[in-house]
């Protein structure tokens, strides 16, 4: 899901009541801004494709802009390059140079970054660092040679599949299709060649969406800590693209990380139900809009507009995506778990996470829970950083 709308991303003046917290609001900032905060998923290229311009307020537009980067302490982030099954190589490159481009423009809040090294001297300099992570094996177009290429463009991962797979990695909604041979899943030979060569670049191998035959081939081949760039928990929400149990302590006992995704749909497993029924209620109204020439997205944004009380409640609360976290850090610990929101690709985030700007209400409820400013630190950045300086050797 790569579009949104009004429809299920309103502003934070709906957002009811503060969370419990132990430390005062002072406090909680400060720990925040202390901590190295790394987004390993964002998806805003897209619309910067479509002509929006980053340095604008786009407040109720996007997730995402430089001021609210800003606002909300990002101090790194990666910028997903992605298209659909029909992208190209092409295309990958071209999202490259929106984001060359945008760096270019603003040298006093931007630094382009390709390791950790970059990451500390742009938090040095006060300026937000901005990595690239390549989304979808199809982008490479079956050519280690395009590979080798993006990585010298500065892309420092590559999710093996996105929901498509490709014809040497199987992804997660295919293999759980029921369409998919058994023989037709996980990593080819070229696939294994795939990971082998990453490994060999410094290019982390990202296991979101790939299906559970490829995880587990990557893990067997891979001689390095694998990403998990933007998932959450199969245990909690049984969805095609969230971890098993065995995944998660796989990722520990590789080194790995996983990076929690933001999206509604795959936090809260009573999400569907509430829109379905969200749109049952207004089934007579939207069908008349539409009679009218609507487009989808305008009939969406009515309704969030008309309605913004009832699309407010469709959205889970803050505190089940910290029941997620808690959930990863009891079965293996707390040094394999990030934060990979895919604001700007998704439709909905929980409540009180309407866009960038808002990272810090998750310090606040981490320390609510009372996770020490040492294991905030590791959340927020540490961790990630530790797989990218494995990976990279910088």
């Amino acid at each position: 899901m790569k579009k949104q709308s009004k429809f299920l991303h309103i502003s934070a003046a709906l957002a009811l009541g503060l969370l419990s917290h132990t430390l005062s609001a002072q406090d909680y900032r400060q720990v925040h801004e202390k901590a190295i905060l790394v987004d390993t998923h964002n998806d805003v290229l897209i619309a910067v494709m479509e002509g929006k311009d980053l340095s604008q307020d786009l407040s109720g537009q996007t997730h995402s802009d430089l001021d609210r980067f800003k606002e909300g302490g990002v101090d790194a982030q990666f910028f997903s390059v992605w298209s659909d099954k029909t992208g190209t190589f092409k295309y990958a490159n071209q999202q490259i140079d929106s984001l060359e481009a945008i760096v270019k423009r603003h040298p006093d809040k931007l630094m382009m970054a390709y390791n950790v090294a970059d990451i500390q001297r742009a938090v040095d300099e006060g300026k937000m660092a901005a990595l690239i992570g390549v989304e979808g094996g199809h982008m490479i177009e079956n050519d280690l040679g395009k590979l080798e290429q993006l990585y010298n463009r500065g892309a420092r991962y590559l999710t093996l599949t996105w929901n498509n797979s490709t014809p040497w990695a199987s992804s997660a909604m295919d293999e759980t299709s029921g369409k998919m041979k058994a023989s037709k899943k996980g990593l080819n030979k070229f696939g294994r060649q795939v990971v082998q060569r990453m490994n060999e670049l410094g290019m982390m191998v990202d296991v979101s969406h790939v299906g559970e035959k490829t995880f587990w081939d990557v893990i067997a081949v891979t001689n390095k800590p694998v990403l998990v760039s933007h998932s959450c928990v199969h245990h909690i929400n049984p969805v095609f693209r969230n971890l098993t149990d065995e995944q998660i302590k796989a990722v520990a006992k590789n080194g790995g990380v996983i990076q929690l995704n933001f999206f509604s749909g795959f936090l809260d497993p009573k999400f569907e139900t509430r829109v379905a029924n969200f749109q049952k209620a207004h089934k007579t109204e939207t069908d008349s809009l539409k009679a009218k020439g609507w487009k989808n997205e305008a009939v969406m944004d009515y309704l969030a507009e008309t309605y913004p009380a009832d699309v407010q409640n469709l959205r889970p609360p803050l505190s089940l995506l910290l029941d997620h976290l808690d959930y990863i850090v009891k079965l293996v610990g707390v040094d394999y778990v990030g934060l990979g929101s895919d604001f700007d690709g998704i439709s909905s985030a929980p409540q009180q996470l309407d866009g960038v700007e808002d990272f810090p209400l998750i310090t606040k409820e981490l320390l609510a829970r009372g996770y020490s400013e040492a294991e905030v630190d590791k959340i927020l950045g540490g961790n990630f950083l530790r797989v990218f300086k494995a990976n990279t050797g910088e």
